[in-house]
């Protein structure tokens, strides 16, 4: 069985390196601005781009709400684990398409 409370702080979404958090059989990125949708198959998190799936904001924000996160920012509702915002991270490509 995948465990990802021992792996949540080595994972990280590829796009954006911001936390994931995990939604029934797929893992989210808590970057509003790539919002990427990993699957799990197999207990394997696929953790590749061209698999991964871009959620439509409103759904995201409802992920975001079930793991008491922030829906409009991503971040921790206690704010501890509050990411860079993807403009300010140079590491975040923005040919999302």
């Amino acid at each position: 069985m995948f465990d990802f409370e021992s792996l949540k702080d080595l994972l990280v979404c590829p796009e954006s390196k911001s936390k994931l958090v995990l939604d029934g059989q797929r893992l989210v990125s808590v970057d509003r601005r790539c919002r990427l949708s990993y699957p799990i198959r197999d207990e394997i998190p696929i953790m590749l781009l061209e698999e991964a799936t871009q959620l439509p904001e409103d759904e995201w924000q409802a992920v975001m709400q079930r793991h008491s996160r922030d829906p409009e920012t991503g971040d921790g509702i206690d704010g501890e684990d509050a990411e860079l915002p993807a403009e300010e991270d140079e590491s975040f490509r923005d040919d999302q398409g």
